[in-house]
């Protein structure tokens, strides 16, 4: 019996934290191990089962190579007519629904009180440090992928939604919290609808920082109506079929 094919589009945001290495290493391995783990399982629940193994054996991975830095991530995974979205950190998934932004994720904080009582139920603690609720005095994120240091309490363990894909989705913006910190929900869904409507008029060509065009890697990109978000692009995806 033929094998069916199923075809897959990820994508993912990676912000990492005491160094690059984190952030490069979930880059790098996250989407291969997701799409390894989602060989064979059908269901719904088994595809999230899936998601979570993958989040669990990157961080496992990481781990052993005994560095100490690490990343939050936020992962959407379009698999026919349903979108998986997962998160580690304060990076958010912000959807666009009839034109209204609706957070698909919620931010990973030190600062949150089921996080907080989750932490201390464990031996760990919460205590400001700088102006912010930090892990051990430390880490302000309560989910990641590395920080070995913390590994007793910062977790590995997405939460991931799925939803049905429904013709009112227009946009989906991933973005980690240094977008976050200086745009709101709805702002950042307005400046991507200004942007792409912007690139598709006539004439119109994605450029680079450096203006060249690149119409391969670039879906839109173009000027920025907000002072505090120059640019919006959208980059290359990651497809497979498994």
């Amino acid at each position: 019996m033929a094998k069916k094919l199923v075809l897959a589009v990820f994508f993912g945001i990676y912000d990492g934290h005491g160094g690059s290495k984190a952030a490069e290493f979930v880059a790098e391995n996250l989407h291969k191990n997701m799409f390894q783990k989602l060989e064979n399982r059908l269901e719904n629940i088994a595809k999230q089962d899936a998601i979570r193994e993958a989040y669990l054996k990157t961080d496992k991975e990481f781990l052993k190579l005994g560095v100490s830095s690490g990343a939050c991530c936020v992962t959407a995974l379009v698999e026919g007519k349903e979108l998986f979205i997962s998160n580690v950190g304060d990076c958010r998934a912000v959807i666009c629904r009839g034109g209204w932004a609706k957070a698909l994720t919620k931010d990973h904080r030190a600062a949150e009180v089921d996080e907080r009582t989750r932490i201390e139920k464990n031996g760990g603690y919460v205590e400001l440090h700088r102006g912010a609720w930090r892990v051990h005095g430390v880490l302000s994120v309560s989910k990641s992928i590395g920080d070995a240091h913390l590994n007793d309490w910062v977790l590995a363990e997405p939460d991931t939604r799925i939803l049905a894909l429904t013709p009112d989705m227009e946009y989906l913006v991933l973005a980690s919290d240094g977008l976050w910190e200086e745009v709101g929900n709805q702002e950042a869904i307005d400046i991507v609808k200004w942007s792409c409507l912007a690139g598709k008029k006539p004439g119109h060509k994605g450029e680079s920082e450096t203006g060249k065009v690149n119409d391969d890697e670039f879906g839109c990109i173009s000027t920025s109506p907000s002072p505090r978000l120059r640019k919006v692009l959208l980059v290359k995806h990651k497809k497979r079929s498994y």
